[in-house]
This record gives C-alpha cells, sequence and structure tokens, in this order.
C-alpha cells in the first residue's frame, strides 16, 4: 500500500476552478464525516468520467488527510475487447500515480444466468462484492465511489416510477455502513465533465450508457433533459433537495422502530428472527410494515427484489384469524406463522425442496381420545387439556353458560364453541385421513376436507399440520379452521363446549 506523497504530479490548467470544486467535495466529506485523518481509501476506478474524476480528487486531497489510497476495478467481462481495454487504462492510471492496483476479471454474464437476475443487478451484486473482499485483504478502511447528484436524481425518478416507498426514493446515501462512501455525490455530471475537460484528464466512455433499452438510460437521456426543457432546468438539484429530506425523516422515524423493533424480537439469531405477534399487531398499519422490513433486511441483509406485494402478503398472514401458515420470498426468505408468533428465516436450500422435506416429515398419525370428564364436566370444575406433542399444541376444554355466549363473537379462529347436546364422549384428536368429510359451517352440503383445503389455499405442510376434532367418528371441528355446522350453536343451546388451541 503506497502514501501518496507527491501530489504535484496532477496538473490544472484552471486553478480557481479545481480549488472551488475540490472544496465542495471537501465539505461533502466532513458533513457527511467520510473520511477521517491517516484512513486507508480503496478508490473503485471504472475509467469513466466519474470515477476518473473522483480518483484525481481524492489524490488531491490525500495530502490533507494524510491518506493512503489503492485502486480496484472490475472487469466484467460484458463488452469484450472494450472490457479488457478499460482495465488496461485504470492500470496505466494507477501506475502512473504509483498506486497499488487490484484488477479482477469476471464473468458477470454466467453470473446472471445462474442466480436470474437482471444485468445490471448481477453486475452490481458481482462489482460490490470485489470491492469489499478487496478492501478487507488489503486493509482499506474506506470504499469511494463515483456516485453523483444526476446518478441520484436518476435512481430516486427510477424508483418513483416503481411505485417505491420512502426509502427508495431517498435515494443514494452519501455513506453506506460507515465504508462505502461517494465524495462526489454533490456534484451534477456537468460540473464533472468540466472538470475533466478544463484539467485535459482522460476518460473512456462505456457505450452500454446510451443503450436505451435499460429503464435508467431512458431516463438519464430523455425524461431528465425533457424535464430540463419544459417544467425546471434545475430539476436535478431539485430531486436532489427532495430526495435529501426524505432522507432525514427516513432516519429518524428509523431510531424510532429501531426501538419498537427490539421489544417486538422474542429470539434473533444469523438467519432467522422472531417476532410476537401481539407486539406487532397493535401498532399502525405504517409501522407493522417498517418492522416487517426491518425483519427482512436483518437475515437477508438487503430488501432488494422484496415487493409492496410481499410485505402486504405478510400484513395478511398477521391479520389471519388462522393460527398457521407461511409464505415464501425472493431469496430463500420464508416467513412462517405459529400462533402468536412470527418467524423469518433464510434458509439453505431452495425452498421447493425444503417444502418437500417438511411435507414428508409431517406425514405421521396421531390419534387422542378425550374421555367424559366426572362431577358431569360442570362449568365451575377446572378445564381438561390435552397436549398434541407431535404438533407442539395444547387443546384446552372447558364447559361455559349460555349467559357466557358473548364469548362466541370475541373469539378467533383458534377457538370453537359447540352444542353439548349434539355430540357425545368420548372425542377424538387425530390428524386429517384420506376421505374425511364434514359440513363446514354456514354450508348445506358436505365437503372432503381435503378440497376444503384446496379452495382455501391451505398448503401441504400446513394440512399435515391440521389436527381434526370428532366426536366419535363424526367430525365436529377443523381445528383452526371450521366447525362442522351440525355442532354449531342455536337459540336453544344450553350446554357450551368451547375448546381453544394455543402453542404448547
Amino acid at each position: 500500500m503506497s502514501y501518496i506523497r507527491n501530489v504535484d504530479e496532477i496538473t490544472f490548467t484552471s486553478k480557481d476552478y479545481k480549488n472551488r470544486l475540490i472544496k465542495t467535495v471537501e465539505r461533502t466529506i466532513r458533513v457527511y464525516s467520510m473520511i477521517e485523518p491517516g484512513d486507508s481509501v480503496l478508490v473503485c476506478v471504472s475509467g469513466g468520467p466519474d470515477s476518473v474524476a473522483l480518483l484525481h480528487i481524492i489524490l488531491s486531497l490525500a495530502q490533507r488527510f494524510s491518506l493512503k489510497v489503492g485502486v480496484a476495478h472490475l472487469n466484467h467481462c460484458l463488452r469484450q475487447k472494450d472490457s479488457d481495454n478499460d482495465a488496461e487504462f485504470v492500470a496505466f492510471l494507477a501506475r502512473k500515480f504509483d498506486l497499488p492496483c487490484y484488477i479482477k476479471k469476471e464473468d458477470v454474464s454466467k453470473y446472471q444466468h445462474e442466480e436470474k437476475l437482471s444485468p445490471e443487478e448481477a453486475a452490481r451484486i458481482v462489482r460490490y462484492r470485489f470491492f469489499e473482499s478487496s478492501a478487507e485483504k488489503y486493509m482499506f478502511n474506506k470504499i469511494a465511489l463515483g456516485h453523483n447528484a444526476d446518478d441520484n436524481a436518476e435512481l430516486v425518478i427510477m424508483h418513483l416510477l416503481r411505485g417505491s416507498g420512502p426509502l427508495g426514493i431517498s435515494g443514494i446515501p452519501p455513506v453506506r455502513n460507515g465504508k462505502i462512501i461517494r465524495p462526489l455525490i454533490k456534484l451534477t455530471k456537468f460540473e464533472i465533465l468540466e472538470f475533466l475537460t478544463v484539467n485535459e484528464l482522460k476518460f473512456v466512455l462505456d457505450k452500454s450508457n446510451n443503450d436505451e433499452r435499460y429503464l435508467r438510460n431512458r431516463i438519464r437521456h430523455r425524461l431528465i433533459p425533457h424535464l430540463k426543457s419544459s417544467y425546471n432546468r434545475k430539476i436535478v438539484e431539485t430531486i436532489n433537495r427532495f430526495a435529501s429530506i426524505i432522507s432525514s425523516e427516513e432516519e429518524w422515524i428509523d431510531d424510532l422502530i429501531n426501538s419498537i423493533f427490539n421489544k417486538s424480537v422474542l429470539s434473533a439469531e444469523n438467519n432467522s428472527v422472531t417476532l410476537s405477534i401481539f407486539s406487532i399487531n397493535g401498532l399502525h398499519i405504517a409501522a407493522r410494515k417498517r418492522i416487517i422490513r426491518k425483519a427482512i433486511a436483518k437475515i437477508k441483509g438487503n430488501l432488494r427484489r422484496i415487493t409492496f406485494s410481499h410485505i402486504d402478503s405478510i400484513i395478511s398472514l398477521l391479520n389471519s384469524e388462522h393460527a398457521f401458515g407461511h409464505i415464501d420470498l425472493p431469496d430463500r426468505i420464508r416467513i412462517k406463522r405459529d400462533g402468536d408468533i412470527i418467524s423469518f428465516s433464510r434458509k439453505k436450500g431452495a425452498l421447493r425442496d425444503l417444502h418437500k422435506k417438511l411435507s414428508d416429515e409431517n406425514k405421521f398419525s396421531f390419534e387422542y381420545r378425550i374421555l367424559k370428564p366426572e362431577a358431569g364436566f360442570k362449568a365451575e370444575i377446572s378445564p381438561m387439556s390435552l397436549l398434541i406433542k407431535e404438533l407442539g399444541l395444547n387443546m384446552e376444554f372447558s364447559k361455559i353458560d349460555i349467559e357466557n355466549l358473548s364469548d362466541v363473537y370475541r373469539a378467533g379462529h383458534n377457538v370453537a364453541f359447540f352444542d353439548m347436546d349434539k355430540f357425545g364422549f368420548p372425542l377424538f384428536v387425530r390428524n386429517v385421513r384420506p376421505g374425511d368429510r364434514f359440513q363446514p359451517f354456514g354450508m348445506s352440503g358436505t365437503q372432503k376436507v381435503k378440497k376444503y383445503f384446496i379452495n382455501n389455499k391451505i398448503t401441504r405442510v400446513q394440512r399435515d399440520r391440521c389436527p381434526i376434532l370428532l366426536s366419535q367418528k363424526k367430525i365436529m371441528w377443523v381445528v383452526g379452521r371450521r366447525i362442522d355446522d351440525f355442532f354449531k350453536i342455536k337459540q336453544s343451546t344450553r350446554n357450551i363446549l368451547k375448546v381453544e388451541v394455543s402453542l404448547a
């Protein structure tokens, strides 16, 4: 690793312009605490105008901050000979200033197809992975990237068009994780190009930046020029100001949510987080969504590919009267509800393989008999309990008087009420078996339990873990789902059996 000693090698034809622009960058560095004296900065140089300007500006500030500087370049192999030429240019630039240079060649197209990603997403993942591994290997504590104000405006517009929330439209963070820094984030593209032109600094151009098949390029070459000419000539500055306001408010809200999130966490490990549904469901819907996103980000590392509909599906799972269920998200993320808790986990293998494994594991058989209690099962007698050890569930049976019928209207799907004159002991609790039929509450005819599961989109894993309550051979309750219409409470009912299921 080399110290920058001979900054005089960087020549400028306009000293005033150089000083003004570098002061802007230095102010940005200080405002966001990007660099401290003695830092080691790995400058990521593609060879394009932004990264070349970034390298020269960092070198101009190196002596003032006593910096160690290195150069990193990833050859994406996307443009064949042009990609190789870019790498050679960056290597030449590093040699010119006697800087350590780390160049790697990686087949991004291959990675894209293996992981089923877009070209932009695949390139971004591979690029950042290389930068971070190089910084760790060669002991750089800062990674400098050349994003500018135009890049930020383009990204904000792109997120707006895609319907992103506040986090998306808050733009590119000037500093991420205290390590990745963007010193040029307050400079416009025009200012950067003017800096390069005035000082006769060479750079290379990536022709793919003109390919308007990509949304970002259409925004850059069509939409923003149209907005400038027809609506606001300072649209880039306006959008950046808007993003800055949103970003500041996001930081404040995130601090508030952190406290609520921590109180809702029941357990947290590297690849899983478990939350209390009771703690979450009492919150405003906006807070609930933020907590869900935070839980996903905690195990996934980011929120890429997580959409509005994904979050809404999890909210529906939280609000569901069914005690059990799960949702699978991109990148092997599984959200699972078990009674009053909800867990977020990242699985090692493909979820379809896990689903088959769980289904196979859960194909067990169990059956429990519940005898009629002594003393006539009076209301004042303590409730009976049954532990279903195969499922980790507890069922509680108690008799209530007709005066307590109001309980019916406050109960969820984990509680059921039955007319005691319609059934006799012993009762049985077992798993679902082929051919099981019942008359779902409110329906006139019978239906196979399997058909009921299919109609209500209950997964195979959920079916295997769903107990059935029977009076002798007649189904009373598909537990946690629907009672049989025959056993429902009527105006003539006097004696009621209350059955409640919960996690053991």
